[in-house]
């Protein structure tokens, strides 16, 4: 199987600078940095592996999946040739996709 692109939504990088700002407020911006690596690394991985995230349940549509990265969800959208991460956020967040995210 070809590798797949991987995209990001505006949604999605305002996400990972919320999260790496929330931490440095806090006083622990390594703990972001090192909690925005491993979201960045399962990112990458969907470039081989599209489908390894769960069909988002709010939603129970094949082509939104997420991956669960406690205490964190990411939210993409598989299509045929590549994957557009939507969201990262909370993990007991409930999704709720902007209309100027969609594809």
């Amino acid at each position: 199987m070809a590798k797949v692109a991987i995209r990001f939504a505006e949604s999605a990088l305002a996400d990972l600078e919320s999260i790496r700002a929330w931490y440095g407020e806090q006083n622990v911006p390594e703990v972001g940095e090192r909690l925005i690596g491993e979201i960045v690394a399962s990112i990458e991985a969907l470039a081989d592996h599209p489908d390894m995230g769960r069909i988002v349940p709010e939603f129970d549509q094949p082509f939104l999946r997420e991956l669960i990265r406690p205490p964190f969800r990411v939210v993409y959208r598989r299509d045929p040739k590549h994957v557009r991460i939507v969201r990262v956020w909370r993990s007991e967040r409930l999704l709720n996709v902007p209309d100027d995210d969609a594809p």
